[in-house]
């Protein structure tokens, strides 16, 4: 008879011993925790301090007088190669692009003579670049279109350009300044990245940077302008480990990051 009041004080202890280990997770702890990184510093550039007129055109002045007639690397001999190298040059580099169309513009420097050439030689001459037999396609079909459409010769507008296969906004934008001169931004990888990293033009796309950069640069520097930011990003404003030692504007640049 006594057995049973012996165990009532035992079963209580144990059904109160989990109760504390339910409440002892430390959930308000870990949303401290969650909450303790910053926020990533890519918005200090949109709240960098404006570049002045008078900034912009000393920074275009001093790349002017370190290189007057900067020169795009992609080598060809009239506008339908050069339009041909930039079409290859998506996702590849201008020396890789070079090696491979030196032989093939000696054979094929004209929308007849690339369509006589056909696509599968073609695949041979270009097969080192990346994405080779879609660029393929995309030469022979624009040089189809060429003939066609506009009389053997590459548009002199961006529409006109951008309606050929393989061509989009940057590639409009290269052949029109380089082959025609006209005062075009064209925004690559290199581009981009000087123009949110300085905060000379933030934007979140490359048509944002570009209409920043065609608003900010004076015109007599815009012949030149992209040449001028595509060399300072590809030899002093490096992705990873940008040279601001030997910048010729890290005295101006708005990167808080920058080591100078």
């Amino acid at each position: 008879m006594f057995i049973v009041p012996q165990y009532i004080p035992i079963m209580a202890k144990i059904t109160r011993k989990p109760a504390p280990r339910k409440a002892a997770v430390p959930k308000k702890k870990a949303r401290a925790a969650v909450a303790k990184p910053k926020a990533p510093a890519k918005t200090s550039l949109k709240a960098a301090k404006p570049w002045t007129p008078a900034e912009v055109r000393e920074v275009f002045s001093r790349f002017r007088k370190a290189n007057p007639e900067p020169k795009g690397e992609l080598e060809h001999v009239n506008p339908f190669t050069l339009l041909v190298a930039v079409v290859l040059s998506a996702q590849a580099t201008d020396a890789g692009v070079n090696k491979a169309t030196r032989a093939l513009f000696e054979v094929a420097d004209t929308p007849q003579k690339m369509l006589d050439l056909g696509e599968e030689r073609l695949r041979e001459y270009i097969k080192t670049i990346g994405l080779y037999r879609t660029k393929a396609r995309n030469v022979i079909a624009l040089s189809a279109k060429l003939l066609s459409e506009f009389g053997g010769e590459v548009p002199r507008t961006r529409a006109g350009i951008e309606s050929l296969p393989g061509a989009g906004r940057k590639t409009a934008n290269v052949v029109l300044n380089m082959a025609f001169g006209e005062h075009t931004m064209a925004v690559d990888t290199h581009v981009f990245r000087v123009g949110n990293r300085t905060a000379l033009a933030p934007g979140k796309t490359p048509l944002e940077v570009e209409l920043g950069l065609e608003k900010v640069i004076p015109d007599e520097f815009m012949l030149h302008a992209h040449h001028w930011l595509i060399l300072h990003g590809r030899y002093t404003c490096l992705a990873r480990k940008p040279r601001c030692e030997v910048c010729l504007i890290n005295d101006l640049c708005r990167w808080p990051e920058k080591t100078v």
